[in-house]
C-alpha cells in the first residue's frame, strides 16, 4: 500500500512509522497482507504524476471557521493538496485519513474532510495527534479491506 502524507509537527510521521511497523509485521505472519510504503510531502517536493494508487493521510491545521462555508484558511498542509491535484493524482487516491485534536470540536479532521469532499473519496478513519496501538490495528485493517477492494 502506498500512502502519501504531510507532517508539520511529527505527528503524522510518528503514527505512519508506528503503522508502517504494524504492516511489516502482519505481513510476515500472512504475506497476503500488504506492506507499507510512504512518501512525505513538503513544501520542496516537486509535482509528479503518482503512478499507483494510494492513501493520503493529513493533519488538520485551520485558521478559523467550519471549514466550508465561513472564513476557514487552511495553514501549513497546502503542499499534499496541491500535490494531490496536480497530474491526475486525485484519481489515484483511494481514500483519506486524517488527524487532530478533539479539543478543536467541528474542526477536528476537517482538513481531511475537506480533502475527501474535494478529490471525491472516502474519508476513511481518524485518529486524534499521534494515534494508539488500538488505533494503528484499525486502521490498517481499514486500510487493507480498502486496498484489496480497489485491486480485485
Amino acid at each position: 500500500m502506498n500512502i502519501l502524507f504531510i507532517s508539520i509537527e511529527g505527528n503524522t510521521r510518528s503514527f505512519l512509522t508506528r503503522l508502517q511497523a504494524y504492516a511489516q509485521q502482519q505481513h510476515s505472519f500472512n504475506p497476503q497482507l500488504p506492506t507499507i510504503n510512504l512518501k512525505e510531502i513538503t513544501d520542496q517536493t516537486m509535482p509528479a504524476a503518482e503512478s499507483e494508487p494510494f492513501f493520503a493521510f493529513v493533519p488538520t491545521y485551520l485558521d478559523g471557521g467550519n471549514g466550508f462555508d465561513s472564513g476557514v484558511k487552511e495553514l501549513m498542509t497546502n503542499a499534499l493538496g496541491e500535490y494531490i491535484a496536480e497530474n491526475d493524482n486525485a484519481k489515484k487516491c483511494l481514500g483519506v485519513v486524517g488527524s487532530g485534536n478533539r479539543n478543536f470540536n467541528e474542526q477536528y479532521c476537517l482538513t481531511a474532510r475537506k480533502y475527501a469532499y474535494e478529490f471525491k473519496v472516502p474519508f476513511l478513519a481518524d485518529y486524534e495527534l499521534r494515534g494508539t496501538s488500538q488505533d494503528v490495528e484499525q486502521i490498517y485493517a481499514i486500510l487493507t479491506k480498502r486496498w484489496q477492494q480497489a485491486n480485485a
